[in-house]
């Protein structure tokens, strides 16, 4: 790799379009490898598994009733796939990392050191819903649901509609506790002032709610589970924006006198 000048002289590293190909292709297939790594076990243990990730709903279930399968490779298919998808959360933090190892020689150096404690902490933001809506949100989601079941009605969900509807909330959770991550990016970037983002609260208050009545079931409880905790790292979003404003004011150097 061969070295340009940014601006203010600061060298970046440059590479012929083969070499950035290459490198892409390594990064690529080490970030396989590590998924396959983390597959591998979790085929093993792919029943139970999906028994830990169907306990909320068990545990709701009225008794005499189960999980069901409607179709014939549903009690094979849904296990190992959800073993495939957690093999992916698992390995993420070292696919992002080749991620970052892929872009950040083309930043400059007040870029990479903005953007790497970002990156962290999206992840952890990322994991963190998706543990909040597993220990708080599933429970007394399910708990509300299985209560509304009509007379005479056994409610029995099929394995494959359970774990499609489980992972669409997990993914939904861990974007929407993107939201300091969303905010900050926001600010930094010049897109949005930070003014008009403390003056229009009532209309991000609406756009949440909407959001979330579209990423969860038709009930209050899963949807007020959603946004409220939105709304509040939105407003962490704004805090940490701030600070980041009053950092770079006080790194900025002072106008020199004529």
């Amino acid at each position: 790799m061969s070295q340009g000048t940014g601006e203010g002289g600061e060298p970046l590293a440059e590479g012929t379009l083969v070499s950035h190909l290459l490198e892409l292709r390594d990064r690529l297939l080490r970030s396989v490898i590590a998924v396959a790594i983390c597959f591998v076990p979790l085929a093993f243990f792919q029943n139970e598994l999906f028994t830990l990730v169907a306990r909320p709903l068990i545990d709701q279930l009225p008794e005499g009733t189960s999980l069901i399968a409607t179709s014939v490779v549903s009690p094979f298919m849904a296990p190992l796939k959800l073993s495939l998808i957690c093999a992916l959360f698992i390995a993420m933090p070292y696919v992002l990392i080749q991620v970052w190892g892929f872009v950040a020689p083309g930043l400059y150096k007040h870029e990479r050191r903005f953007a790497m404690p970002l990156l962290v902490s999206s992840i952890v933001l990322f994991y963190a819903g998706m543990a909040f809506a597993y220990y708080v949100v599933f429970p007394l989601m399910f708990q509300f649901l299985a209560s509304t079941t009509p007379v005479g009605v056994k409610m029995m969900t099929d394995i494959a509609n359970y774990l499609d509807f489980v992972l669409l909330l997990f993914l939904a959770f861990g974007i929407a506790f993107e939201m300091p991550v969303a905010v900050v990016l926001l600010v930094v970037t010049g897109l949005v002032k930070l003014d008009a983002l403390t003056r229009n609260r009532g209309y991000v208050i609406l756009g949440i709610f909407i959001i979330a009545a579209f990423l969860t079931p038709p009930d209050a409880v899963s949807q007020s589970f959603m946004a409220v905790p939105m709304y509040l790292l939105y407003e962490a979003g704004i805090v940490f924006a701030r600070l980041i404003q009053k950092s770079r004011g006080a790194d900025a150097p002072a106008p020199s006198e004529s």
